[in-house]
């Protein structure tokens, strides 16, 4: 039992030197802009960019309209999947999983060619319409985060019994999933949506190809052309990504606490 527990340890200590020695060593380098002395310069040359706050402010937005696209989208197509269509569960699955198998720069290369200027539908010919092809891009690759999230949400409550009870007070369908199904599965639906957001926060292919001043390229451009500032935007961006995981934990943890006091 000693010996596995001490192998336990090692493997433990071994995995957290590979996880956060690369990302201590990148935090330590991006302080180092200063001579001879460690400072937030590169932090500081970083956040007041335009460009910074120009490509984050557009990625943000991106992100919250793909939440609300894939949050539209996902949680009906679950719920009825799970109620009234379970053979073709494992047909939506498969869908779902396809984003992960097919690359992005497949994804893209088929919107160029489906929606270029010279087709029936001429999105790429305006800004709206690129914009709108890239947030379709980006619910694409969240897809399965999204899904897995909502489905493990609606597997975790009795659906059938809460619908049947909302129809029998005269509920329509609008009204059972906006005031019955989504206020249950909130946890997951915030899961995914975070998940998403991290997912555009840090997407290159799709914005560059479709030349979007989003912040994925930004950050591919000063990696390109900048020594100290990479590294801050590599720290920045991290830590996007794990507040976002934080933030689940937290809602996650808050409401399993309000649920066992009520």
């Amino acid at each position: 039992m000693n010996a596995q527990r001490i192998a336990a340890w090692i493997a433990l200590a071994f995995g957290l030197i590979y996880f956060f020695l690369p990302l201590i060593g990148t935090i330590e380098f991006s302080l180092r802009m200063r001579r001879g002395e460690y400072s937030l310069d590169a932090y500081r040359v970083v956040l007041g960019d335009p460009r910074f706050q120009q490509t984050f402010t557009y990625s943000v937005v991106m992100a919250l309209c793909t939440i609300v696209v894939g949050v539209l989208l996902v949680v009906p197509t679950a719920y009825w999947v799970r109620l009234k269509l379970p053979r073709l569960r494992p047909v939506v699955e498969f869908i779902t999983l396809l984003p992960l198998v097919i690359p992005p720069i497949v994804i893209v290369f088929g919107y160029i060619r489906m929606y270029n200027t010279s087709s029936l539908l001429p999105l790429t010919g305006s800004a709206t319409g690129t914009n709108f092809l890239l947030m379709m891009g980006y619910a694409t690759l969240a897809l399965p985060y999204m899904y897995r999230a909502v489905d493990t949400g609606l597997r975790a409550i009795d659906i059938r019994t809460l619908t049947e009870a909302a129809q029998s007070l005269g509920a329509g369908w609008v009204t059972i999933m906006a005031r019955v199904i989504l206020p249950n599965v909130l946890v997951a639906v915030l899961s995914g949506a975070f998940l998403t957001f991290a997912i555009v926060i840090g997407e290159f292919v799709l914005a560059a190809l479709l030349n979007r001043p989003a912040f994925g390229p930004y950050l591919q451009l000063i990696g390109a052309n900048r020594a100290y500032e990479p590294a801050a935007l590599a720290v920045i961006a991290f830590s996007i990504t794990w507040i976002c995981m934080g933030l689940i934990q937290l809602v996650t943890r808050f409401t399993k606490h309000t649920q066992v006091r009520r």
